[in-house]
Parts: C-alpha cells; structure tokens; sequence
C-alpha cells in the first residue's frame, strides 16, 4: 500500500500584504511571526468585510499592544453583523483586556449590536450581563430604558440589577418610575439597592 504522505500546511507569506496577495494569503500571514507583516496584513484585511472573523480571532491571540489596537480600530470601521458574532464570546473571556476591548467596539456599533440584547440580558452568566449593561451605556439605541426597566423588574442577582439602577438614573424618563419603585420590594435585605432607587428616582425627576 503505498505511503500517503499529509498535504503540507502552507506557510504564511513571507513578505508584506501587497495587492497581489489573495485574502486567504492575508489571513496566512496573520500567523507570521514577523510583526510588520501581521500589521500589513491587518491593514489589507480591514478592507474585506468577509475577514471580520478572522481579525477577531486574531485579537483574541494577539500578543503585540499596537497591534491589538490596530486590530481593534479595523473591526471599529469595519462594522457589521460578522465583527459582532466574533466579538461577543470575547465577553466570557478570562482576558480583562481583551473582554474590554470587545466593549468599546461593540459600543460604536448599536445598529448591529441591538438585535442580540434582549439574548445578551438573559444570559446565565451575571458577569456578562453586567457587561452588556456597559455596553448600554454608549448604545445611543431608543430601546435603551426599555433594557434596563426589563433588567429591574426580573432579573435575580443584586449586582446585575445595581449596575442597571446606576445607568437608568443617567438615561431614565417618568416611563421608568414605576419600575423603579418596585426594586426595593425585590431586595428587601439590600440597603445599597435602596440607596441606587433612591438616587435613581432623584436624578429622573431633577431631569423631568
């Protein structure tokens, strides 16, 4: 039986991104271990809307800072449904840089962001919901009080539900009172969820 022998891995190229090179030979040269041809690489990428995938895989392993930036400000004003669905499992990660740095992007993108929301505040895990709840707060979305009241009239951990107080007392209307007054029948054994209520309630109606 003759010996079938592996096909050979390619090897990423070995020189920076030109316009000669394939997207495949882009996303190659993303695992080089020359610096200045990742960085080229990046900045060829970020006009291929079908590499947001990989550009976010490659965030999540990315080592050099500058790079990292760079990355991140490609994914920024590449937008799109493809950067969200990468950068959303970012928030589970382990890596505080990396779960922040998922933040601020996913902060400049409400459009694409918005749909997944409502899923994002019923996750089971509390440290992502406080996540998205930051995330809230530069969504500039119309459904933004609407989230939070849905946050302070079900969900069961203290955290989640102060970290939402805050930010409804900054963006909150009269349409959030009701709400509010109910919190506090929730957390009855909570005296800092009744001091967020409060402040919340004092910031909406100086606003009104």
């Amino acid at each position: 039986m003759p010996l079938i022998k592996p096909a050979r891995r390619r090897q990423p190229p070995e020189t920076p991104a030109s316009d000669t090179h394939s997207v495949g030979d882009l996303m190659l040269m993303l695992e080089s271990d020359e610096r200045d041809i990742r960085r080229s690489a990046i900045g060829a990428l970020s006009r291929h809307p079908e590499a947001a995938l990989a550009l976010c895989q490659q965030l999540e392993v990315e080592t050099d800072e500058a790079i990292s930036e760079m990355i991140a400000l490609s994914l920024t004003r590449m937008g799109g449904s493809m950067v969200v669905d990468g950068l959303l499992p970012m928030l589970r990660s382990d890596n505080a840089t990396l779960r922040n740095t998922a933040i601020d992007i996913l902060k400049e993108l409400p459009t694409e962001v918005a749909p997944h929301m409502e899923a994002l505040l019923d996750d089971p895990d509390p440290d992502v919901r406080i996540l998205v709840i930051n995330v809230l707060e530069a969504l500039r979305h119309p459904k933004v009080e609407d989230w939070l009241i849905a946050v302070i009239s079900v969900d069961g951990h203290v955290n989640v539900v102060a970290t939402a107080l805050d930010l409804l007392g900054e963006v909150g209307t009269v349409a959030a009172i009701s709400a509010l007054a109910s919190v506090n029948r929730r957390f009855p054994d909570e005296p800092f969820i009744a001091f967020a209520v409060t402040n919340a309630l004092k910031q909406i109606q100086s606003a009104d």
